[in-house]
C-alpha cells in the first residue's frame, strides 16, 4: 500500500442556487487537478449550490438530494473515469420528507459513494434549516484513513480527536469561513493537526453572498506539526496541491505523543452538558 499521496484543494467561489454552473466548475477543477497527478481532491462547503439559507428560502429543499443521488452519480463518472476521489459537500436529502443535512460526500476513484459526512456543529442560524449528524465515520482508501468535518466543527477539538481516535491520518476540514474570523482559521487549522499528530487540509470558499457574508479563501494543508505545507490565495479562486507522506506519522507521534499519553479515564467532566 502506497503511503504518499497528493492532495487537491479547489477553492472556488459558486453562484448561489445555481446547481448546474457550480457542477460545471467542480467539473473543471477536478479535471485539473486530476491533470497535475492529485489523488483525493476536496471542495468548499456546500460548494454546489452555495451556503446562505436565509437567502436561498424554499429552495433549499429544492436543491437537497439524497445520496447517492443525480448529483453523486454525475461527479462520480468523472471520478472515475479519472481515477480520482473526490470530497464534494452538498445538500443532502434526509430520510424524511423536510429533513435536510450539510453534508460531504466521498466519491472513491471507482465513482462509487464510499461514505458520507453530516457536519456535526452548527454555525449561528444553521441549526434552522440543517439537522445535524451525530457520528464521525472514518474512511479507508489505499493511501490511509481519512476523516472529514465542516468548517464549525473545526473549533470543537472533540472532533478532530474523535476521528484521529479512529484511527484518521488525514482530515479534510470543507468550509464556507467568513473574513471576519480569518484570525479563528489560522489558530484552528494548525492546533488540530498539531494536537492530533495528523494531517490536516482545509478548504474554504470566496466571493461574497449577500451583503454581509465575505469568504476570504486561504486553504491550506498543513503537517502533524502544524506547519503550513501550502496556501492559497486570499480572496481568489485557487487550486493547491501538496504531496504527503503517512508513514510520517509514526515519528511524528513518538516525538511528541500526545495520543499514548492521554488519560481518558479523568476527562469524564467532557461528557456531561453544561
Amino acid at each position: 500500500m502506497s503511503r504518499q499521496v497528493t492532495i487537491a484543494l479547489g477553492q472556488n467561489d459558486c453562484e448561489l442556487g445555481n446547481l448546474s454552473a457550480n457542477l460545471e466548475k467542480v467539473e473543471r477543477y477536478i479535471k485539473k487537478a486530476s491533470s497535475k497527478g492529485a489523488d483525493i481532491i476536496c471542495f468548499p462547503e456546500l460548494g454546489t449550490t452555495g451556503y446562505r439559507q436565509d437567502l436561498l428560502g424554499d429552495k433549499l429543499w429544492e436543491l437537497a438530494e439524497p445520496i447517492p443521488g443525480p448529483t453523486t452519480a454525475r461527479i462520480g463518472l468523472l471520478a472515475q473515469k479519472l481515477g480520482i476521489y473526490v470530497i464534494l459537500p452538498m445538500i443532502e436529502k434526509g430520510t424524511m420528507p423536510g429533513i435536510v443535512h450539510n453534508s460531504a460526500v466521498l466519491i472513491n476513484k471507482h465513482g462509487f459513494v464510499q461514505g458520507v459526512y453530516r457536519k456535526s456543529h452548527a454555525y449561528s442560524t444553521e441549526g434552522h434549516y440543517f439537522t445535524a449528524g451525530n457520528s464521525y465515520p472514518v474512511f479507508e482508501t489505499e493511501f490511509g484513513k481519512i476523516g472529514i468535518m465542516i468548517c464549525y466543527d473545526m473549533g470543537f477539538p472533540e472532533t478532530a480527536r474523535a476521528l484521529t481516535l479512529q484511527g484518521a491520518e488525514i482530515i479534510f476540514v470543507p468550509s464556507a469561513w467568513c473574513q471576519e474570523d480569518e484570525d479563528i482559521w489560522d489558530i484552528n487549522i494548525p492546533c488540530r493537526a498539531l494536537e492530533n499528530r495528523v494531517f490536516l487540509a482545509a478548504v474554504n470558499r470566496v466571493g461574497r453572498e449577500g451583503e454581509d457574508l465575505v469568504m476570504h479563501g486561504k486553504s491550506k494543508i498543513v503537517d502533524p506539526r502544524g506547519k503550513t505545507l501550502v496556501e492559497a490565495a486570499r480572496f481568489q479562486e485557487d487550486l493547491i496541491f501538496a504531496q504527503i507522506d503517512l508513514d510520517i506519522l509514526v515519528s511524528a507521534r513518538h516525538q511528541i505523543p500526545y495520543l499514548k499519553d492521554r488519560k481518558p479515564y479523568t476527562y469524564e467532566l467532557l461528557t456531561k452538558r453544561l
